[in-house]
C-alpha cells in the first residue's frame, strides 16, 4: 500500500515491514510529456536517497516523448546540462507487483541542486501553482480522470503497425466491437483483475472498468479526489500500472490518441467539481448554475490556447473526427457526449463538468493545469458561454464567431499556445514557449526521414 505519513524515513520503515523482501526502488519524476524518468536504486542506498535525494539531469523534466532532449530554451544543452536533486514525495512509497525482482517505487519532487527551489518547468509544480491560484480565489477543485487505451499484441505486424492482443479463450484477436460488453470484460478478466490488484497495492483509486467501442479497447475510471495534484499523479501512475501488467502477461498497451484509423480514439476525460472552503459543491449552490456556466465559458475561451496540451502530438489530431463522440468544436451541453464540455446527469455534490478534449496520451498534470486555469478564468470574470447543445449531435453545428476555435492541426495549436493571452497568466512566463520548442523538436525528429507514403505523393 501507499502511505500518507509526512516523514519519508518513517514511511520507508513502515513500508519495509510489510515488504521486507524489497531489493530495489524505482525513483522517478514526471516529465513534460507524462513519461516517468529516474533511476532504479538498490535498497542498500535508501539512507542516501532519503537524506540527500536522487541526483540526475534536470533536463529529464523537458525530454520529449521519445526521451530526447531538444535544448529547448537552452535547458539540457546550452546550460551545460546540470543535475537536479529529487526529493521523495511523501506518501508515494509503493510496491511494483509486476517487477521481476522485488521492487518498490516512489515519486520525486525535482529541486534546483544549489538553491533547493522547485524546477519551474516541472509539470507537478505547474499544476500546483495553478491550484494555489484557484484556492486563493476560494475555489477548491475535486477531480477524477478516466483513461481509455488499447490492449495490443507485443509483436508488430509485418508493416510495423500494431494489432489487438489475442484472447486466451480463442488464441486469436477479438473480431467485433464490444462496447459495454460484460462478456469482453470476462474474456480479459485476468488482465482487469491484475490491474485492480496492482492499483490497490499502490494506493491508486481505480474503480470502474469498461469495454469500449474499439477492438481490445478499455476504459479505467479513477475515483474523485479533492487534490488535483494527487488526481494527476493517480492518472500518471495508473498508466504505469496498466502498461506494467500488460507486459508482464506478454502483451502491451497503447495510450495513443488514435492508434487505428478505423477504430475509435482513446481519450482522457477529466471530471471537475468546484467546492467551497467547507467542501460544498459550488455548482449545486443557489447560484451554482451561473457559476457552472461561467466555468464552461472559461474552458471555451482557453480551448484554442490549450489544445496543443490536450492533443500533445501530431498523431493525436487524428482523433478529432465527427460522429465518434470526440469533440470537433468548443460546444457544451447537458448529458451529451458529442460536445467538448459535458455536464453529466446528476445533481447535488455530484454536479460537475466533464472535459472530453484531451487524448489519453496527454500529460495529466499539464492537462489538468490548463483545464483548471480555464475554469478559474471563467468563474472569476463571470464569463457567459454559448447556448448549450442538448439532445442532438453537436459535430456539425457551427460555433459562434466569438468563441475560440480548435486549431486545425498540431503546429497551429503550438503557435496558439505560444501566443496565449489567458494561460500566460497561469503558467510560468516561459512555459508556453518551452513546450512549443520541445514538441516542435519531437515533430521534426519524427519526420527527419521520408515515410513510405511520401513516395506515393512526391516521387
Amino acid at each position: 500500500m501507499a502511505f500518507e505519513a509526512a516523514n519519508p524515513h518513517n514511511e520507508w520503515e513502515e513500508f519495509l515491514r510489510g515488504h521486507p523482501e524489497t531489493a530495489f526502488i524505482d525513483t522517478f519524476m514526471v516529465g513534460i510529456s507524462g513519461q516517468l524518468y529516474g533511476k532504479r536504486e538498490p535498497v542498500a542506498d535508501i539512507k542516501r536517497i532519503l537524506n540527500s535525494g536522487v541526483t540526475f539531469s534536470a533536463c529529464a523534466a523537458v525530454l520529449d516523448v521519445h526521451g530526447h532532449g531538444t535544448n529547448a530554451l537552452g535547458i539540457g544543452g546550452s546550460d551545460g546540462d546540470p543535475d537536479a536533486v529529487g526529493r521523495v514525495v511523501p506518501g508515494t512509497f509503493a510496491p511494483v507487483p509486476w517487477a521481476k525482482s522485488p521492487t518498490a517505487q516512489c515519486l520525486l519532487d525535482m529541486r534546483h541542486a544549489e538553491t533547493g527551489d522547485q524546477l519551474w518547468f516541472d509539470p507537478r509544480k505547474v499544476l500546483t501553482d495553478v491550484v494555489k491560484r484557484l484556492n486563493a480565489n476560494g475555489l477548491y477543485p475535486t477531480v477524477a480522470c478516466e483513461l481509455e487505451f488499447y490492449l495490443i499484441d507485443s509483436e508488430r505486424t509485418e508493416d510495423g503497425k500494431i494489432r489487438p492482443a489475442k484472447l486466451s479463450r480463442t488464441n486469436g484477436p477479438p473480431r467485433a466491437p464490444a462496447n459495454l460488453s460484460v462478456e469482453q470484460l470476462e474474456d480479459y478478466s485476468d488482465f482487469i483483475l491484475a490491474i485492480d490488484t496492482a492499483a490497490r497495492a499502490q494506493g491508486i483509486p481505480a474503480s470502474t472498468a469498461v469495454a469500449e467501442y474499439g477492438l481490445g479497447q478499455f476504459e479505467i475510471n479513477l475515483k474523485h479526489v479533492a487534490d488535483p495534484l494527487l488526481a494527476a499523479d493517480h492518472a500518471t501512475l495508473l498508466k504505469r500500472v496498466i502498461r506494467g501488467v500488460a507486459r508482464e502477461r506478454g502483451d502491451d498497451v497503447t495510450f495513443m490518441a488514435k492508434p487505428y484509423m478505423n477504430q475509435p480514439g482513446s481519450g482522457m476525460h477529466v471530471h471537475v467539481s468546484l467546492m467551497d472552503k467547507d467542501g460544498k459543491n459550488i455548482f449545486s449552490a443557489a447560484n451554482g448554475t451561473d457559476t457552472l456556466r461561467s466555468a464552461v465559458a472559461g474552458l471555451q475561451s482557453t480551448l484554442s490556447e490549450a489544445l496543443g496540451i490536450f492533443a500533445a502530438n501530431f498523431s493525436a489530431f487524428r482523433r478529432f473526427k465527427p460522429d465518434n463522440f470526440v469533440p470537433v468544436n468548443g460546444h457544451w451541453g447537458h448529458n451529451n457526449r458529442s460536445v467538448a464540455f459535458r455536464v453529466p446527469f446528476g445533481d447535488g455534490q455530484s454536479r460537475r463538468i466533464e472535459h472530453r478534449v484531451a487524448g489519453a496520451d496527454a500529460s495529466p498534470h499539464l492537462a489538468l493545469a490548463a483545464i483548471l486555469a480555464g475554469i478559474d478564468h471563467g468563474v472569476m470574470n463571470k464569463l457567459v458561454p454559448t447556448q448549450p447543445i442538448d439532445g442532438k449531435n453537436a459535430d456539425s453545428i457551427p460555433v459562434p464567431t466569438k468563441t475560440a476555435k480548435m486549431a486545425p492541426h498540431f503546429l497551429a495549436s503550438l503557435d496558439a499556445l505560444a501566443q496565449a493571452k489567458i494561460l500566460k497568466n497561469y503558467f510560468p512566463p516561459d512555459f508556453p514557449k518551452l513546450y512549443r520548442e520541445i514538441k516542435l523538436g519531437e515533430f521534426t525528429e519524427l519526420f527527419s526521414e521520408p515515410l513510405s507514403r511520401e513516395f506515393d505523393y512526391y516521387l
